[in-house]
Protein backbone atom coordinates (compact mmCIF):
# COMPACT_ATOMS: atom_id res chain seq x y z
CA UNK A 1 0.00 0.00 0.00
CA UNK A 2 1.04 3.35 -0.88
CA UNK A 3 1.40 5.78 1.88
CA UNK A 4 0.39 9.40 0.89
CA UNK A 5 1.71 12.05 2.85
CA UNK A 6 0.65 15.78 2.71
CA UNK A 7 2.74 18.95 3.38
CA UNK A 8 0.34 21.96 4.59
CA UNK A 9 2.61 24.27 4.52
CA UNK A 10 1.97 28.40 5.95
CA UNK A 11 2.93 30.73 8.05
CA UNK A 12 -0.27 29.85 10.76
CA UNK A 13 0.61 33.73 12.30
CA UNK A 14 -1.39 32.46 14.43
CA UNK A 15 -3.23 29.07 13.54
CA UNK A 16 -7.18 29.73 12.96
CA UNK A 17 -10.41 28.14 12.52
CA UNK A 18 -9.74 28.12 9.11
CA UNK A 19 -6.40 26.49 8.99
CA UNK A 20 -7.69 24.14 11.37
CA UNK A 21 -10.67 23.21 9.03
CA UNK A 22 -8.02 22.73 6.22
CA UNK A 23 -6.38 20.20 8.63
CA UNK A 24 -9.09 18.31 9.33
CA UNK A 25 -10.06 17.85 5.75
CA UNK A 26 -6.48 16.96 4.63
CA UNK A 27 -6.65 14.37 7.59
CA UNK A 28 -9.42 12.74 5.89
CA UNK A 29 -8.07 12.29 2.73
CA UNK A 30 -4.16 11.43 3.31
CA UNK A 31 -2.11 9.02 5.83
CA UNK A 32 -0.37 11.64 7.44
CA UNK A 33 -0.44 15.47 7.32
CA UNK A 34 2.73 17.47 7.87
CA UNK A 35 1.63 21.01 9.07
CA UNK A 36 5.02 23.04 7.85
CA UNK A 37 5.42 26.28 9.77
CA UNK A 38 7.45 29.02 7.67
CA UNK A 39 9.91 30.85 9.85
CA UNK A 40 8.94 33.94 7.24
CA UNK A 41 11.00 36.69 8.18
CA UNK A 42 9.70 38.24 5.35
CA UNK A 43 6.37 39.00 6.96
CA UNK A 44 7.49 39.70 10.12
CA UNK A 45 5.24 37.13 12.20
CA UNK A 46 3.73 38.60 15.30
CA UNK A 47 4.35 35.17 16.61
CA UNK A 48 7.62 33.26 17.19
CA UNK A 49 8.62 30.18 14.83
CA UNK A 50 7.82 28.23 18.56
CA UNK A 51 5.07 29.79 19.53
CA UNK A 52 3.26 29.16 15.99
CA UNK A 53 4.60 25.51 16.74
CA UNK A 54 3.26 24.94 19.55
CA UNK A 55 0.13 26.70 18.96
CA UNK A 56 -0.14 24.30 16.21
CA UNK A 57 0.71 20.98 18.41
CA UNK A 58 -1.74 22.03 21.51
CA UNK A 59 -4.61 22.77 18.75
CA UNK A 60 -3.86 19.55 17.02
CA UNK A 61 -2.55 17.09 19.78
CA UNK A 62 -5.96 15.06 20.19
CA UNK A 63 -5.61 14.19 16.09
CA UNK A 64 -3.99 11.25 14.78
CA UNK A 65 -1.19 11.04 11.98
CA UNK A 66 -0.45 14.25 12.11
CA UNK A 67 3.51 16.38 12.70
CA UNK A 68 4.19 19.27 12.73
CA UNK A 69 7.59 20.96 11.90
CA UNK A 70 9.48 24.72 11.26
CA UNK A 71 11.36 24.85 8.26
CA UNK A 72 13.05 28.10 6.01
CA UNK A 73 13.62 26.52 2.93
CA UNK A 74 11.70 26.02 -0.31
CA UNK A 75 8.38 24.08 0.23
CA UNK A 76 9.19 21.21 -2.78
CA UNK A 77 12.65 20.51 -1.19
CA UNK A 78 10.98 20.23 2.00
CA UNK A 79 8.32 17.88 0.63
CA UNK A 80 10.88 15.69 -0.98
CA UNK A 81 12.87 15.33 2.05
CA UNK A 82 9.72 14.07 4.13
CA UNK A 83 8.23 11.86 0.74
CA UNK A 84 5.66 13.96 0.78
CA UNK A 85 4.64 14.11 -3.13
CA UNK A 86 1.03 16.64 -2.13
CA UNK A 87 0.79 20.16 -1.01
CA UNK A 88 -2.04 21.13 0.70
CA UNK A 89 -3.46 25.03 0.40
CA UNK A 90 -6.26 26.77 1.53
CA UNK A 91 -8.81 28.67 -0.84
CA UNK A 92 -10.67 31.41 1.09
CA UNK A 93 -12.29 33.34 -1.54
CA UNK A 94 -11.70 33.97 -5.01
CA UNK A 95 -9.06 36.53 -4.21
CA UNK A 96 -6.80 33.85 -3.23
CA UNK A 97 -6.78 31.51 -6.30
CA UNK A 98 -4.58 33.79 -8.61
CA UNK A 99 -1.89 33.57 -6.26
CA UNK A 100 -2.15 30.15 -4.99
CA UNK A 101 -2.60 28.76 -8.67
CA UNK A 102 1.09 30.92 -9.41
CA UNK A 103 2.80 28.68 -6.43
CA UNK A 104 1.30 26.03 -7.40
CA UNK A 105 2.49 26.05 -10.70
CA UNK A 106 5.98 27.77 -9.31
CA UNK A 107 6.38 24.40 -7.20
CA UNK A 108 5.37 21.91 -10.33
CA UNK A 109 8.22 23.85 -12.22
CA UNK A 110 10.84 23.10 -9.54
CA UNK A 111 9.56 19.71 -9.12
CA UNK A 112 6.59 18.06 -11.33
CA UNK A 113 6.16 15.07 -8.98
CA UNK A 114 4.36 17.17 -6.84
CA UNK A 115 0.66 17.82 -6.64
CA UNK A 116 -1.16 20.57 -5.00
CA UNK A 117 -4.52 20.32 -3.47
CA UNK A 118 -6.54 23.11 -3.15
CA UNK A 119 -8.62 22.75 -0.07
CA UNK A 120 -11.64 25.20 0.87
CA UNK A 121 -12.75 25.66 4.92
CA UNK A 122 -16.23 25.51 5.66
CA UNK A 123 -18.44 28.30 4.89
CA UNK A 124 -18.21 29.91 8.18
CA UNK A 125 -14.57 30.11 7.99
CA UNK A 126 -13.84 31.58 5.01
CA UNK A 127 -13.87 35.34 6.00
CA UNK A 128 -10.98 33.65 8.50
CA UNK A 129 -7.33 34.93 8.16
CA UNK A 130 -4.58 35.41 10.26
CA UNK A 131 -3.87 39.16 9.23
CA UNK A 132 -7.66 40.08 10.29
CA UNK A 133 -6.39 38.01 14.02
CA UNK A 134 -3.34 39.70 14.35
CA UNK A 135 -5.45 43.10 13.44
CA UNK A 136 -7.95 42.16 16.29
CA UNK A 137 -5.02 41.38 18.97
CA UNK A 138 -3.33 44.99 18.29
CA UNK A 139 -6.94 46.36 19.57
CA UNK A 140 -7.80 43.80 22.16
CA UNK A 141 -10.19 42.51 19.77
CA UNK A 142 -12.75 39.79 20.25
CA UNK A 143 -10.95 36.58 18.73
CA UNK A 144 -12.45 33.39 20.54
CA UNK A 145 -14.70 32.42 17.70
CA UNK A 146 -12.01 32.79 14.82
CA UNK A 147 -8.69 29.98 16.72
CA UNK A 148 -8.57 27.41 18.42
CA UNK A 149 -9.41 27.18 22.39
CA UNK A 150 -6.41 26.55 23.11
CA UNK A 151 -4.96 29.05 20.61
CA UNK A 152 -6.78 31.26 22.01
CA UNK A 153 -5.73 30.57 25.83
CA UNK A 154 -2.09 30.76 24.63
CA UNK A 155 -2.66 34.37 23.53
CA UNK A 156 -4.15 35.19 26.21
CA UNK A 157 -1.93 34.06 28.40
CA UNK A 158 1.11 35.36 26.47
CA UNK A 159 -0.20 38.99 24.76
CA UNK A 160 -2.82 39.91 27.35
CA UNK A 161 -0.88 39.12 30.21
CA UNK A 162 1.96 41.32 29.44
Amino acid sequence: MNHKIALYPGTFDPITNGHFDVIERALGLFDELIVAVAISHDKKPMFSIDDRIEMIKKSTQHLKNIRVIGFENLTVDLAKENNARILIRGLRAVSDFEYELQLGYLNNSLDNTIETVYLMPRLKHAFVSSSIVRNLLKFHGKTEHLLPKEVQEMIWKNVYDE
